[in-house]
């Protein structure tokens, strides 16, 4: 694929995005050797997106509904989810998205019967960490990245026991040095980065390299137009993950 180069005033726009978008995930998971392993979502199929508040994304909880907006809320697993929608309309597909703000592993534990073994998942999408390590900076957690890898082996292990033809999809937790983000957070994030893949692979799981897309796609823009604090993502930063993401998951 032949290098793509734009101002960055032009990237701003969301053709340019839509533009260096393949290029950028093409390069992110030849960074990881990727086979290119998606997770398949038949007709009447059903599909989970959990996770922490990026995944929530301000979305309604109160009363939430698959398939409906303001239950996905604003972020990539509403952009994700409408692409899947509106690109196979006759597939019926069901979609929740059951991420909350502040989540770590075993917060996503302690209501997963609810959020996601009672709904019956054919495609499980999960992205946590970020508060794993983000909550121990600031004194409000005490767990390391030991605690969360055995908190995520624990929740994928009862997972699959509970649901065992579940196709599982594990997104790498990520951020950006900009805002929130300092040389503080390293190098002991990249032991959470690496903890989750390492769960992938013990899983049988899709892996979707996020931080590697971030890398690539810093080089066309600075990290506060993909996440203003390093964590959240913008909609620029929302949009090129849910494209990411897409890349996983065939639909037939």
């Amino acid at each position: 694929m032949p290098e793509l180069k734009f101002s960055r005033r032009k990237l701003l726009g969301s053709a340019a995005l839509a533009g260096i978008a393949p290029s950028i995930a093409t390069k992110a998971m030849a960074a990881h050797h990727s086979k290119n392993a998606k997770a398949t979502l038949k007709k009447g199929g059903v599909m989970v997106f959990q996770g922490d508040s990026i995944t929530d994304a301000g979305r309604n909880k109160k009363d939430p509904k698959p398939n409906e907006q303001k239950s996905f809320g604003k972020g990539y697993a509403w952009m994700a989810g409408s692409q899947l929608l509106i690109s196979n309309p006759t597939h019926k597909l069901t979609l929740h998205n059951r991420g909350i703000s502040g989540n770590k592993v075993h917060q996503l534990a302690d209501r997963w019967d609810k959020d996601c073994l009672e709904l019956k998942p054919d495609v499980l999408s999960i992205l946590i960490g970020v508060n794993d390590i983000w909550h121990g900076l600031n004194g409000r957690y005490d767990g390391t990245a030991k605690t969360y890898e055995d908190d995520f082996h624990a929740l994928l292990e009862r997972t699959k026991k509970a649901l065992p033809k579940v196709q599982l999809i594990i997104c790498e937790p990520f951020v950006l040095k900009c805002g929130a983000v300092n040389d503080k957070w390293f190098p002991e994030f990249d032991k959470y980065r690496a903890a989750a893949k390492k769960m992938a692979q013990a899983h049988g799981a899709v892996f979707v390299p996020f931080q590697s897309m971030f890398d690539e796609a810093v080089k066309y823009a600075p990290p506060k137009h993909w996440a203003g604090d390093g964590v959240h993502p913008s909609p620029h930063g929302a949009s090129l993950m849910a494209h990411f993401l897409l890349n996983s998951i065939q639909v037939s």
